[in-house]
């Protein structure tokens, strides 16, 4: 029997937008809409890793569901983060703790999750200080992403602002952070997303403002890390305006995807497998504007784009030897969507 799975997309709440939606996926990566759940400004989504809850932005803060085995959802209850609606999530691996992140307010926050799933108190915050180095939009404090280190000794805050990833120990068993060190990215480069590879020993960070992605070996001992590589995610003879923003890896941690607004397309880069060294294979559009977030099919094979400004989801499938990838579905239409996650159902 050919398995079954719902996808979480969350959304901006205006115009016709209601919240979260929730999509019964097939094993040929097609996608039919089956409720939406009704929840304000559900901008970004996350599954606790054994899939058994999920957690979303809210203007309240946080909101956390139980999330059933056919992908049906439960509220169970939304917390303040003490401060403005959180852009990015990320829990640990035993479903103890959330860590958001806020854009608006340059704020992290650290809080505690219930036995029964539901998000508990704040066990720490920190408000990020100083100026950053572009007079626009970005010169004050932005955290864009914050997430646990592999091994979750550490917790990473990504600033676009301050051009930084400060890098803070967390202790376990109070929920509390310390300041460790600070990765500084050049001057104006605007770092977005980060992720790690699979077996946690490479890094990979986004660059808004200068359309780069950077790849780190990770050294889980201290928690640093060391630039091996950075490549552009546009191609050669674009010269308009264009933002990376998100990206994805392969399970095999052979293929990494980037999404650039702007010039509204999808990079691939293939990870060669005893170098580590990244080559692109192609920059293609997505037949939509502003690709959000990217999902990957659990093979790998074809991917789904979100993109928020063009009120549409797009799917392709990508052919990695040939070098490219091909729309082969129709456009899914959505208000406003920016985040998606994937979960195995019954």
């Amino acid at each position: 029997m050919a398995d079954k799975y719902v996808a979480y997309v969350g959304s901006y709440t205006r115009g016709k937008s209601k919240g979260l939606s929730i999509y019964d996926v097939d094993e040929n990566f097609n996608f039919k809409e089956r409720v939406v759940f009704e929840i304000n400004n559900p901008s970004y989504v996350v599954l606790s890793h054994n899939e058994k809850f999920l957690y979303t932005s809210c203007d309240e803060g946080v909101a956390a569901f139980r999330a059933l085995d056919n992908g049906g959802l439960e509220l169970l209850n939304k917390a303040s983060v003490n401060g403005l609606r959180p852009c990015y999530l990320a829990v640990d691996k035993k479903n103890e703790y959330l860590v958001t992140a806020g854009y608006h307010d340059g704020k992290m926050t650290i809080l505690r999750i219930n036995k029964d799933g539901s998000v508990g108190e704040v066990t720490d915050e920190v408000f990020m200080k100083g100026l950053g180095s572009d007079a626009g939009r970005h010169y004050l404090c932005h955290v864009n992403c914050a997430l646990f280190s592999p091994d979750e000794r550490f917790v990473f805050s990504v600033d676009i602002g301050m051009d930084q990833v400060k890098i803070y120990e967390f202790d376990h068993k109070t929920g509390k952070i310390k300041l460790q060190g600070i990765l500084r990215c050049e001057l104006g480069s605007g770092p977005k997303h980060m992720l790690f590879s699979n077996d946690g020993k490479y890094a990979y960070l986004t660059f808004e403002n200068s359309n780069v992605v950077n790849q780190y070996a990770y050294d889980a001992e201290n928690g640093k890390f060391t630039e091996l590589q950075s490549v552009s995610t546009l191609p050669e003879k674009w010269n308009g305006y264009s933002n990376a923003v998100t990206l994805k890896l392969t399970p095999d941690d052979k293929y990494l995807f980037v999404s650039n607004s702007g010039n509204n397309s999808v990079a691939i880069y293939e990870i060669d497998e005893k170098t580590k060294e990244m080559t692109c294979i192609c920059i293609l559009p997505i037949s939509g504007e502003y690709p959000k977030d990217i999902l990957l099919s659990p093979d790998g094979k074809s991917f789904l784009c979100v993109n928020q400004e063009s009120d549409s989801m797009t799917r392709f499938d990508v052919y990695y030897k040939k070098g490219y990838f091909t729309m082969n579905y129709k456009p899914i239409k959505l208000y406003s969507p920016t985040s998606v996650k994937l979960k195995k159902v019954l």
